[in-house]
């Protein structure tokens, strides 16, 4: 089954790199691959990942960021916005112009989903300034209604170890928007690799096996894909298996290749109807723990 799209637009907001496809450069893609116009809006401009090497970053300073995002909010097109998706941001004063936008285009549009991917470390600890991850933290999660953080950045952002999937769960429940998918959950599977997906009912976990040395941009194509299969109408069972499926097969190919960037340009059949399968299975919940006599 492929996305059913929807006519509407969608504001990406995150990193642009010149070579690669993280960031924008993989989240546009991904989603005007499956049909969506897309408004694309770099909070930063570099050569490439700075983990391929030096790195000049090309920055949005001062007040102009913010002034260009109220522009988009006062256009005459603006309602043709259905979501806003943001991911890596360089600065604090960026999230509260995302902040703004969101606020005005809801005006307008009450239902606009906005999914905020919380771009600020990894398991090596943050890699922006805290004071940015903390205006995402209480500036941006209490605006969306997903959230697709990484294991190291939901304890981050809730102040917990994430030790296990129970506290992963418990965690996700606590950070605010009604659906968050966890990128790097705990795997059942052994060698596996696993998303969880929580809201205030259920708890997913899609699972599929361990590929050595991932390029990066992984959870920008993830978040990308799950929003859309979510504006499409698909639930969010389906959009986290095909979602997880998706990205899985466009991770094997460009390992299989050799190539250090993902490769979606090459994999657009697998954005649309992926063949690889994952593992879906349902975790205990919160609520359902309360209901046992």
């Amino acid at each position: 089954m492929t996305f059913e799209t929807p006519a509407g637009a969608v504001i990406a907001i995150s990193s642009y790199v010149m070579r690669g496809k993280i960031g924008n450069r993989a989240i546009v893609f991904a989603l005007e691959t499956l049909g969506y116009n897309t408004w694309a809006v770099p909070t930063v401009v570099l050569p490439w990942h700075p983990g391929h090497g030096r790195s000049t970053r090309l920055q949005f300073e001062g007040e102009a960021f913010g002034a260009a995002l109220a522009e988009l909010g006062e256009s005459r097109w603006r309602g043709e916005v259905r979501a806003v998706i943001s991911g890596y941001l360089a600065h604090p004063a960026q999230a509260h112009a995302v902040a703004a936008l969101v606020k005005r285009l809801r005006a307008d549009t009450p239902d606009l989903l906005y999914l905020c991917d919380p771009v600020i470390g990894d398991m090596g600890g943050l890699y922006v300034a805290e004071e940015t991850a903390s205006a995402i933290r209480d500036t941006l999660l209490p605006l969306a209604d997903i959230a697709t953080p990484n294991r190291f950045e939901l304890g981050w952002l809730t102040g917990g170890a994430i030790d296990d999937n129970t506290a992963a769960i418990n965690a996700a429940l606590a950070l605010g928007p009604a659906e968050v998918v966890v990128t790097s959950a705990h795997a059942m599977l052994k060698d596996g690799v696993a998303a969880l997906y929580v809201d205030g009912r259920q708890a997913l976990l899609a699972e599929h096996p361990h590929v050595d040395n991932p390029p990066n941009g992984l959870g920008d194509l993830f978040s990308a894909l799950y929003l859309a299969a979510r504006l499409a109408g698909t639930p969010a069972a389906e959009a986290l298996e095909k979602s997880t499926a998706s990205v899985f097969e466009t991770l094997s190919r460009a390992v299989r290749e050799g190539a250090d960037e993902l490769m979606p340009e090459k994999d657009a059949q697998s954005l649309r109807a992926p063949f690889a399968k994952v593992g879906l299975r349902q975790l205990m919940h919160p609520s359902r723990r309360r209901k046992r006599p």
